[in-house]
């Protein structure tokens, strides 16, 4: 009998236009979602504020070049655009540049994680008014469903949705952190290291840099007076706790030191600048300068636990932790206290600012060059300059 044939029982045409009506529920729900994710995508309509409160500045030029540390005021609005990321960052540049601190030999240091946020470039503004990171990530991921739901079943991280995210925008992330910070670099004649960002198995290749399909690194590219990305691009060593459930180490037997105008400049993500083997890795290459790119936090006054992630520092002593505060602990164990056995003359680290949905960013700031250190503490943005000696 052909199935044409078939009686159509009362059960079967039930089924049958269950079926369809399930069909045409879903392909709705599907166009809704599609009409919904593309609309509201317009920036916000608050212009880019600054709010640059502090320049400070250790030392006195020689012309030995310096190295000039930028903590950008960061709020989630400045990453809704290309341009509009562009234009926070230029605006602290041009005002470096009023106060005499930019030269051929200048090496300017943005904070950890300045590009990792711009994840968030191009969603809709519901995304910029959200209460919370976790909120803003939920929009994003609803907001590109189909590319979430692909980077999130090839994710093998712990934290899944977050690996996710950064995953499925990296592309246009990476090609936006090349675009601003090459062009910055190039339009001021500076040297940049262009604070950090989060993508999966970077590298740079010919002057660019390029996100890979590999596990997600905490990055840093250094970006020459010629617009042109420099070889390798740094990968943070020591996670922290919060990041090592999506984020990779890198060896500290890769990280580089790069020729500069001003000198041989070594790298040292966040966390990095708390181990003496990182230090040693840098002497051992001949760097002059160390620039530390760090994520910014409203707890300096805190007592410290230890380093949360990692085990503490070899030459950690037991007696600090639970007695010191995070800053003076900064102070002793990362950059300001490791800065003369690193044999270089002159480091900075900077901090990100601002506020990110429900994150509060300020943080301490730090100058040396040699035996003379510089606390800078604050809530806005700032300019943290450190003039190299001889």
């Amino acid at each position: 009998m052909p199935p044409w044939a078939v009686t159509r029982t009362p059960t079967t045409m039930n089924l049958r236009k269950l079926i369809r009506r399930l069909f045409i529920a879903v392909v709705v729900l599907v166009a809704a979602l599609a009409v919904w994710s593309r609309a509201g995508r317009r920036p916000p309509d608050t212009a880019a504020n600054l709010n640059l409160s502090e320049v400070h500045s250790l030392g006195r030029d020689t012309g030995n070049g310096n190295l000039l540390g930028i903590q950008p005021y960061m709020l989630a609005a400045d990453y809704a655009t290309e341009a509009r990321f562009h234009q926070k960052l230029d605006g602290y540049l041009a005002a470096a540049r009023e106060k005499g601190l930019i030269g051929t030999k200048t090496v300017v240091v943005f904070p950890e994680f300045l590009g990792s946020w711009l994840v968030v470039t191009g969603e809709k503004r519901t995304v910029y008014e959200a209460r919370t990171v976790k909120e803003a990530a939920t929009l994003i991921a609803l907001s590109n469903l189909p590319s979430f739901m692909s980077a999130y079943l090839g994710a093998r991280a712990r934290d899944r949705m977050t690996a996710a995210l950064f995953r499925m925008k990296a592309r246009k992330m990476a090609d936006i952190y090349q675009r601003v910070f090459s062009g910055l670099a190039k339009d001021y004649g500076v040297t940049i290291v262009a604070g950090s960002i989060l993508l999966p198995s970077p590298q740079v290749k010919d002057g660019n840099l390029l996100a890979g399909d590999g596990p997600l690194y905490n990055t840093t590219v250094v970006y020459g007076p010629d617009g042109r990305a420099r070889e390798p691009a740094v990968r943070k060593v020591f996670p922290t706790k919060e990041e090592q459930p999506f984020v990779s180490p890198g060896s500290v037997d890769d990280l580089p030191v790069f020729e500069t105008p001003a000198g041989k400049l070594g790298v040292l993500i966040c966390a990095d600048s708390w181990y003496p083997e990182a230090y040693r890795q840098l002497r051992r290459l001949g760097a002059e300068l160390i620039a530390v790119p760090s994520l910014g936090s409203a707890k300096a006054d805190a007592v410290w636990q230890g380093y949360s992630g990692f085990p503490n520092p070899e030459d950690v002593d037991p007696a600090d932790v639970g007695h010191l505060s995070e800053g003076e602990a900064w102070a002793k164990y990362a950059l300001p206290g490791r800065l003369p056995e690193s044999g270089a003359r002159a480091g900075v680290n900077v901090f990100l600012r601002g506020r990110l949905w429900d994150l509060t960013l300020d943080g301490l700031a730090f100058a040396a060059r040699g035996n003379e250190v510089a606390t800078y503490r604050g809530e806005d943005g700032s300019i943290v300059n450190v003039w190299i000696g001889r």
